[in-house]
C-alpha cells in the first residue's frame, strides 16, 4: 500500500479525477482537504488556495494512477507524490488489497 498526494485548483476537478480513479479501481479511496499553498512558480512566489487529495492505493497501481493524473490534471506540473506508510493495520491493508 502507498499514499499518493496531489493538489488541485478546485474541489470540482479533484472530485472528477478521484471518481474516475475509483471507477477504474486504481485507488481504494481518496480524501480531500482545503489547503493554503505557497510555492515557487516561474521565478516568483505564488500563494493559492488548493484542494489536497490523499489517495490510498496498492503500490502496483502507482504508474497507472500517475499517468491518469498527468493526462487529466489542469496544472502544467501536477504534484504526484507517493509515500509508503510505516505501519498499517492488517484489516485496513487487506481492504486496500481487495480493491
Amino acid at each position: 500500500m502507498i499514499l499518493i498526494f496531489s493538489t488541485f485548483p478546485n474541489k470540482e476537478e479533484a472530485v472528477k479525477i478521484g471518481r474516475e480513479l475509483l471507477k477504474k479501481k486504481l485507488i481504494a479511496c481518496y480524501n480531500l482537504f482545503p489547503v493554503e499553498s505557497s510555492y515557487w512558480w516561474k521565478d516568483k512566489i505564488v500563494n493559492e488556495n488548493e484542494i489536497l487529495m490523499i489517495m490510498k492505493i496498492r503500490k502496483e497501481n502507482f504508474k497507472r494512477v500517475e499517468k491518469f493524473i498527468l493526462k487529466n490534471h489542469s496544472y502544467e506540473t501536477p504534484e504526484v507524490v507517493a509515500v509508503k506508510p510505516n505501519k498499517v493495520t492488517r484489516k485496513y491493508l487487506n481492504w486496500i488489497k481487495s480493491i
